[in-house]
């Protein structure tokens, strides 16, 4: 028997309407209204697209979709690319972009965004300097022992200093894309986008696949970065930069805007400055960050608990590190335990986030 292809529903054809761009959240959201479903904009002749406002050139575009969209194979797509689709009806949506301005109609997800209530942006210029990367990682490295997930962009610089620190010390990290998820941008973060997903964060975005990553793109995805996250960190830019629309679009959506202080005749600190005389919030320890948010935080002790010595000789090894790095003869010295024992146990304190080793033989706690 010939099998009969079953109809598509509703929230397939605002899927499909989402995948023409031009229309943007807030004129796709109208039309719906108007047209009182997604499958009938999707059917709807062009005069009546005209007679409610929309451009012929717009019109032509649409139309030019409409007719080249393969529902069957873009959905198989996704299943096969293991992306999740998500619309502002579905559970899974995350209620905290369903408050702010412009909300995306359409979410395209790969990886869990389960437990996301405490995530916390970090974002700053792709030119970082050395103290903008050592900042970076010093906040994501402890913002993620606590259980916080941190977003960010994936961009270079920062954005990718934020991500790779939270996962150094297995925590979760969402990265929000300004294209589609079927491609990476920038193409060499692919294996990092791969590394977030694999140990339990998630990619993000509002772009259908296929749809590149242009300049235009980037404003608009900063709004999601601000609306999953509790709070922005702001660590480095220019006076004039993205970094600002980011910081700008979490003021906008009610988000407390940290900034963290940089070299005054750095070029790179001109934005955090801005915004710090602007009214943000100076950080110049996660606990700034924490205090903030004391109200609604909650650790999660599974998260707290791998970071955290456990045996006793774990106890020993931390408080002799408490005060600065040391070399291991020093560290079997001052913990009065074997070097054999000391070594299993530093490789084992690497691997749970707790010290980092700085070569030579020589460690300091995280």
């Amino acid at each position: 028997l010939t099998k009969i292809a079953r109809p598509m529903t509703d929230r397939e054809y605002l899927i499909a309407l989402a995948a023409f761009v031009p229309f943007g959240p807030a004129r796709l959201k109208l039309l719906v209204d108007y047209f009182t479903s997604a499958k009938k904009v999707w059917s709807t002749a062009r005069r009546d697209l005209e007679e409610v406002g929309l451009s012929k050139k717009l019109i032509e575009g649409f139309v030019k979709h409409r007719d080249e969209f393969d529902f069957k194979n873009y959905f198989a797509s996704l299943e096969k690319m293991d992306i999740s689709v998500f619309t502002q009806k579905d559970k899974s949506y995350p209620k905290s972009l369903l408050e702010i301005p412009s909300s995306p109609v359409v979410l395209y997800i790969k990886g869990d965004i389960k437990k996301i209530e405490n995530a916390v942006a970090i974002v700053g210029s792709r030119k970082m300097t050395s103290y903008g990367k050592e900042v970076t990682e010093i906040f994501s490295r402890e913002l993620a022992q606590l259980g916080l997930v941190i977003v960010s962009g994936l961009a270079r610089g920062i954005d990718t200093a934020a991500h790779k620190a939270a996962l150094s010390v297995k925590g979760r990290t969402v990265a929000v894309l300004g294209c589609g998820l079927d491609s990476v941008y920038p193409p060499e973060n692919t294996n990092l986008a791969k590394i977030i997903v694999e140990n339990g964060g998630a990619l993000i975005s509002e772009y259908p696949l296929k749809y590149p990553a242009l300049p235009i793109n980037f404003a608009a995805r900063n709004r999601i970065v601000s609306g999953l996250s509790r709070a922005i960190v702001v660590v480095e830019g220019r006076r004039k930069s993205g970094t600002l629309l980011t910081a700008s679009a979490a003021a906008d959506q009610g988000k407390t805007v940290f900034a963290v202080p940089g070299e005054i005749t750095s070029p790179m600190s001109e934005a955090s400055y801005f915004l710090i005389q602007n009214g943000a919030k100076m950080a110049t320890s996660t606990k700034d960050i924490l205090d903030e948010l004391h109200i609604d935080f909650r650790v999660d002790k599974e998260s707290l608990a791998k970071v955290m010595p456990t045996t006793k000789e774990e106890k020993k090894i931390v408080k002799a590190l408490e005060k600065e790095p040391l070399h291991l003869d020093e560290v079997v010295r001052m913990s009065n335990l074997e070097a054999g024992n000391v070594m299993a146990t530093l490789t084992g304190m690497e691997m749970k986030g707790i010290v980092k080793n700085l070569g030579q033989g020589r460690y300091k706690l995280i």
